[in-house]
């Protein structure tokens, strides 16, 4: 189980609005702690993996999948390294 400072829940959101809502978030974190992001879309998990390779001020610590309510949820955890 990942520590983490602060939940996103972006549940019903479409590509890419999970990615830019997780984005607005990880700013407003101090530099070291960690946002988990709730996701009902599929495509977050590749734009996730995305994002942390093209940027240098998050690192991807762990993805995973979840069912609740008989529906799949994505969970994302982004530290913010600068």
């Amino acid at each position: 189980m990942i520590t983490f400072n602060q939940e996103l829940d972006v549940k019903g959101l479409n590509c890419p609005m999970p990615l830019l809502k997780a984005r607005q978030a990880i700013k407003t974190l101090p530099v070291g702690e960690t946002l988990r992001v709730i996701s009902s879309d599929r495509g977050s998990v590749k734009d996730f993996q995305a994002w942390a390779k093209t940027s240098k001020d998050v690192e991807l610590l762990d993805q995973g999948e979840e069912s609740e309510n008989g529906s799949t949820l994505f969970t994302h955890y982004v530290k913010r390294t600068k």
